[in-house]
């Protein structure tokens, strides 16, 4: 018997290493001779901890949200007397949201231990590079990453074998290969939970991607705030070289690869490929003017290949069980699988890994459960600030690049924000404009200067003060800035503005002439009145941060506005619901 508990950053984040250190405590304790160990997140980030009991025949039992209070019971009935503890296991409503997946680049995370490369050579790791090593010349590696019809899991979906081969086919004996792990969406943590639960996926895949364009040298461009990312990766290519998977001659075949690390500021810009070897070069992230592209002249003006994690995690697989098999699932232009990382008003945030062609409808509702606490679905923003917002009325929209493109949003990295009734899309808009401004490198007048104007623009329609042409001075600024931006990170800026215009243009025009924010999130234009249902309880008064609620006990009371904050307090501490917000 072993127990397995779950310590991705989110599982950690809830408790995991108090609830781990517990179990070792009580099993120390009752002289049991059972061992606690690691793995990454399985993707069901809102039931953790997770706790994962392996019986001697390797039968799984799924305990959720195991806070160290609950261990003692899992020891005494299940560890001890072998009985399950059903008040603390998983429902099996919340099984099917791993169930009603396909999992490639998340076949390990959860599982493994990421930190032990035996468990990824038993889960057939590592036997891809040796296929590749042994059988397959470069020009056959890259025509089984054609035949699958991989594409770029970090943006455009850019066709991955179409990059490998312009790199390969370039001239020169030093080229590199850079994996892009400078994940910067809001709500987006896919490849972070693929880089602490299934290191190795990326290591492989990278080996082979080398091999295929005739790199040795590959550098993994990771942020700095990933620090449990970045120690798990060390830890396994430290394994990978003392088996012999990494560094010179692998398996013998005269074959030499090696990585390193390259920790990352953070800054968002640097998610663009150019911007981001700048960086590696030690200059300011800024991006450079292609032609040439990196293929031709990249890291040091040598041929460079750049892949974002998911996409390079994919690689192994595919290799392993056929480019076919790969492009089995998914559509036509479309194939394979795609992680999305559910968060926002969704019932049951995590990771979900689904083959493309599935509708919006399917992953929001038929996997993440649908909205918190029954709420309306109002919107869903992808791509994140490049991306855009789709209403509830295009619910039904395949996830595919071409249709979730022909919204205005596009697939990108693969974020979902998840918004209810209560989201102020205008104020959504004026979020992810805040963001971009504050992230551009200011390199084009129209990225720094444009951003900047729309923003302000933004912000005075969500404090009450918008006039008549700011919707059509918004959108004239936005098709300049998308016109007039170097990169793809300043062209794609506008976006969730211009979606939030064409879809919901009916709340700019209420922010503007009515002075009006319907779903109640602007505080500028919202305000708090107490009605006659009030019995004068005194509750919200106690409540006011600021003494804003006057009245005397059983008598109703008063809000005055002027000193109202509208932080809610008072709603919530209102027993009889006497309180409205306008």
């Amino acid at each position: 018997m072993r127990v397995v508990v779950g310590q991705g950053s989110c599982g950690i984040a809830t408790g995991a290493k108090k609830t781990a250190a517990e179990f070792e405590r009580l099993i120390a304790e009752n002289n049991l001779d059972i061992k606690v160990d690691v793995t990454g997140c399985v993707g069901t980030c809102y039931l953790e901890p997770i706790v994962d009991v392996y019986d001697d025949e390797d039968n799984l039992t799924r305990y959720v949200k195991v806070q160290p209070d609950k261990v003692e019971k899992i020891v005494e009935e299940h560890l001890k007397n072998g009985s399950t503890v059903e008040e603390q296991s998983i429902s099996s409503e919340d099984e099917e949201f791993v169930k009603r997946q396909q999992r490639v680049v998340l076949r390990n995370c959860g599982v493994i231990n990421p930190e032990k490369i035996e468990e990824y050579i038993a889960a057939d790791g590592y036997k891809a590079i040796e296929k590749v090593l042994n059988s397959m010349s470069p020009e056959d590696v890259i025509e089984e990453i054609k035949v699958s019809g991989l594409r770029g899991r970090g943006g455009a979906g850019f066709p991955t074998w179409f990059k490998w081969n312009a790199a390969h086919q370039s001239a020169g004996k030093e080229k590199y290969l850079v994996c892009n792990a400078d994940e910067g969406d809001p709500g987006a943590f896919m490849d972070r939970s693929v880089l602490e639960g299934d290191p190795h996926s990326l290591i492989e895949g990278m080996i082979i991607g080398g091999y295929a364009m005739g790199a040795t040298e590959g550098i993994i461009y990771c942020r700095a705030e990933y620090p449990l990312a970045i120690k798990r990766l060390e830890i396994a290519m430290d394994q990978a070289r003392e088996k012999g998977y990494l560094g010179k001659n692998i398996f013998g075949s005269g074959f030499s690869f090696d990585i390193r690390i390259k920790a990352g500021a953070g800054a968002f810009v640097c998610g663009e490929e150019t911007a981001l070897i700048a960086s590696l070069e030690g200059e300011r992230g800024m991006p450079r003017l292609k032609p040439p592209f990196p293929a031709q002249k990249g890291y040091w003006q040598k041929p460079t290949d750049i892949n974002n994690v998911e996409t390079l995690a994919n690689v192994p697989w595919i290799i392993y069980n056929g480019g076919e098999a790969f492009g089995s699932m998914g559509t036509e232009k479309s194939k394979g699988t795609k992680v999305f990382a559910l968060a926002g008003k969704i019932r049951k945030g995590g990771l979900v890994e689904v083959p493309m062609g599935l509708t919006l409808n399917d992953v929001i509702f038929g996997i993440g459960g649908g909205i918190k606490n029954d709420r309306q679905f109002k919107a869903v923003q992808m791509g994140g600030p490049s991306g855009g917002c789709i209403p509830a009325e295009l619910i039904d929209t395949p996830v595919t690049y071409e249709d979730i493109n022909k919204t205005g949003a596009i697939v990108g990295s693969g974020g979902m924000i998840v918004m209810d009734e209560d989201t102020c899309m205008v104020d959504m808009a004026r979020y992810f404009l805040n963001f971009t401004r504050d992230e551009s490198c200011g390199k084009c007048n129209y990225c720094r200067i444009g951003t900047k104007r729309m923003l302000e623009i933004l912000e005075r329609i969500t404090e009450g003060e918008g006039k008549e042409g700011d919707i059509e001075l918004l959108e004239e600024l936005a098709n300049k800035i998308k016109d007039g931006s170097l990169c793809g990170l300043g062209q794609t800026a506008p976006n969730p503005v211009l979606t939030t215009i064409k879809y919901f243009r009916n709340e700019y025009e209420d922010h503007i002439y009515n002075k009006k924010c319907t779903a109640g999130s602007c505080k500028a234009l919202i305000s708090y009145n107490i009605t006659d249902d009030c019995v004068g309880c005194t509750l919200c008064k106690k409540n006011c941060p600021v003494e804003a609620i006057t009245g005397e006990l059983k008598e109703k009371h008063v809000i005055d506005n002027d000193k109202c904050i509208k932080c809610g307090k008072c709603i919530e501490s209102c027993k009889v619901g006497a309180i409205i917000k306008k």
